[in-house]
């Protein structure tokens, strides 16, 4: 099997997907790690597989891969191709798995109306902890909204865990067009605050059965939280906290709003 090295003109232009202008032109991005690359490849989603010679020592699994093309790098290459200090030296070159926000919409109507929508999400771990915390619960998707981080960066890729594999991830740069195709949809719009007009144990009292409904949640940014994204929520949900935190980070508080729905919406089959 040939050696590539970073020199190598599919090495030089896979390492060219770290950009994320490159990933849009060319509808390419590189998964990274064993998570993401088992994932891909149970979804027949690869491409290419670029694998150091300790890599290809240290996961058997890969011996047994069929219909993608699997190529040997140096050391020097995988760092080419790796965004981290340290690199499992497997990569994996797929087609984007981004959807059309009108088709994730339809998929979640059909197969689980839970939508996770970070708004404006700028740090790419966080954007990926999202779509692999959706994805435990049974999401029907994630649908970021707003200028945010890309999904398909390395990054968010290797957060996801093999989740953005999993389930729809869409993005639609405007908030607005986004919350007014989910309410055409008919699904409720809940939003964290911390003056929320109910408590999320409120919510998820099946009394009311609020969270058994079909919804979307807005998330919002790292630093400003939703800020005037908070008046498009139909309802506006507090977490309450028995400890002095004085609030949770995003991904904390999407996991706690996707879980008590799932849970309410499990109930309600």
């Amino acid at each position: 099997m040939e050696m590539f090295t970073e020199r190598t003109p599919r090495i030089v232009n896979a390492a060219k997907l770290h950009r994320a202008a490159t990933r849009r032109k060319t509808g390419r991005f590189l998964a990274e790690g064993e998570n993401a690359v088992t994932a891909a490849l149970a979804r027949g989603e690869v491409l290419d597989l670029y694998v150091t010679e300790a890599a290809w020592e240290r996961f058997p699994f890969l011996q047994d891969v069929t219909g993608t093309h699997v190529h040997l790098i140096t050391e020097r290459a995988a760092d080419h191709l790796s965004e981290t200090v340290t690199h499992t030296g497997l990569f994996a070159l797929c087609a984007s798995q981004m959807v059309d926000d009108d088709a994730l919409i339809t998929s979640a109507v059909k197969n689980s109306p839970l939508i996770a929508v970070p708004v404006e999400t700028n740090e790419p771990g966080n954007a990926g902890t999202i779509i692999r915390v959706a994805d435990a619960f049974g999401a029907g998707g994630v649908l970021f909204a707003g200028n945010t981080v890309d999904p398909q960066g390395g990054k968010a890729v290797r957060a996801s865990a093999g989740s953005l594999f999993n389930l729809p991830v869409a993005r639609n740069t405007s908030v607005v067009e986004v919350v007014d195709k989910l309410h055409e949809a008919e699904f409720q719009i809940l939003a964290t605050a911390a003056d929320g007009d109910v408590t999320l144990h409120e919510a998820a009292d099946p009394a009311n059965g609020m969270l058994a409904q079909p919804t979307a949640w807005l998330f919002g940014n790292e630093a400003h939280g939703l800020g005037d994204w908070l008046d498009l929520a139909d309802i506006r949900v507090s977490i309450p906290m028995r400890g002095q935190a004085e609030s949770l980070n995003l991904a904390t508080a999407a996991s706690v709003c996707l879980y008590e729905s799932s849970k309410a919406q499990i109930a309600k089959l």
